[in-house]
């Protein structure tokens, strides 16, 4: 009997990823912009640091806290009511920029703020959009929200000229009615949360320790799950080092620039964003490859395990290779990351009941991002002992290391995670 096949583009579907695609591009315009803004401000590399510092350190504490809290009232809710509020603030710091009512510190809370809004945002909306997702549709449905995430590197030059043109402030306020737009959108999802009903009105402080402990227990009990998470606290640590590492690897090999086709010579920068724009072209290739054609259901641990394998190893020697050759190592991670990303997720949210989702993303977030930090000051410490491209093929292969142990040592736990259908 032929299996039922379900429409992915209902009208909740719809809403959600119209009004991702509004609050993301806006977020990361405005994002970039606001860099650029606080280093011309401020003219002070240790000012930076503190601003964005201030914009990380959430990323590691409100996921673990809105777990629990995203698993007992409304995710829906939850998404429109931080859009709205995000709306608020952008405004807000937008007529303090045109006005000229700002200071570092206005600006530094404000981005605290931001940064809670989007860590916990980030627990809401990846637990509540596989709920919108319809039976046998979780690939299609993750290949899309890859493709428009790849989608947002677009927005970094695009930023730069708006900023140049038209200043921070103007930016934020267009910002801030993107957000408008995304939350009025999400008003409009249906109320599939029926099970949020089913939980007491009374929620007391034990009650919120009482399910956050129950999240670590799940983690912990499902072997699978929690080798899966410990892998990617591995992959982001090697990520974090990534970040700290390439930008001033190209701004000192080629400080004098380089020459493109012979006669074109480019500044350090912009070879970067060329270098590393061919891995979002990479991922946004293979984001539409994994709409229309689908991985054998039994062939996705091992598809993935070999693929978690050569992008750590192609990350790991592609600052030893000329250009031409970066562009083409960096062109297959994206493209191969964008299948890891598909075969992973579609995976751990099919297979996590809705009522623990919120508690295993707020971990698996927090997991990911204190890998990062750990990455960024390692890889900061050693780039004052070791050659640049050495430290990265270090980090590198030790994440190639944690993918053989970790994920092919772990198989029995794992596969039978990554080979559903989904």
């Amino acid at each position: 009997m032929a299996q039922k096949q379900y429409k992915l583009w209902t009208k909740d579907f719809t809403i959600i990823t119209l009004g991702s695609i509004v609050s993301m591009l806006g977020g990361a315009m405005s994002g970039f912009a606001m860099s650029l803004f606080v280093l011309d401000y401020t003219g002070n590399a240790t000012l930076y640091a503190v601003y964005v510092f201030l914009y990380t350190m959430p990323q590691i504490i409100a996921p673990i806290i809105a777990g629990p809290l995203m698993d007992r009232f409304s995710r829906r809710r939850t998404i429109y009511t931080l859009d709205f509020l995000t709306t608020v603030l952008y405004l807000s710091m937008g007529l303090l920029v045109v006005f000229g009512y700002y200071s570092f510190g206005v600006l530094a809370a404000m981005t605290f703020v931001l940064g809670c809004i989007s860590s916990t945002y980030q627990v809401a909306f990846t637990s509540f959009y596989p709920m919108l997702i319809t039976e046998g549709n979780y690939r299609k449905a993750y290949s899309i929200q890859t493709t428009l995430e790849t989608m947002t590197y677009v927005m970094i030059p695009l930023s730069t000229l708006l900023y140049n043109s038209f200043g921070l402030g103007t930016l934020l306020i267009i910002n801030s009615a993107f957000f408008f737009v995304a939350a009025v959108c999400e008003t409009r999802i249906s109320d599939v949360e029926a099970y949020c009903g089913h939980h007491d009105r009374k929620y007391t402080a034990s009650s919120y320790l009482s399910d956050a402990k129950q999240g670590f227990k799940y983690l912990f009990a499902d072997k699978g799950l929690l080798l899966i998470a410990v892998y990617f606290t591995f992959s982001a640590f090697g990520d974090g080092s990534a970040s700290v590492i390439q930008l001033p690897f190209f701004k000192a090999r080629y400080a004098d620039g380089y020459s493109l086709f012979g006669t074109l010579n480019i500044g350090a920068e912009y070879l970067y964003v060329i270098v590393l724009g061919t891995a979002m072209i990479g991922r946004l290739i293979g984001g539409l490859l994994n709409y229309k054609i689908a991985i054998k259901q039994k062939a996705k641990y091992i598809t993935a395990l070999i693929i978690y394998v050569a992008i750590n190893i192609m990350q790991g020697v592609t600052l030893f290779t000329p250009v031409l050759c970066m562009c083409i190592l960096c062109f297959f991670t994206g493209l191969f990351a964008s299948t890891s990303y598909n075969i992973r997720v579609s995976a751990t949210q099919s297979y996590v009941p809705n009522e623990m989702k919120g508690r295993f993303n707020g971990a698996f977030i927090m997991l990911n991002t204190t890998g990062a930090l750990i990455g960024e000051v390692a890889a900061g410490g050693l780039n004052s002992i070791l050659p640049m491209e050495v430290t990265n093929a270090v980090f590198m292969g030790v994440c190639t290391l944690a993918a053989i142990v970790i994920i092919g040592g772990g198989k029995h736990h794992i596969s039978p995670i990554y080979n559903r259908e989904t």
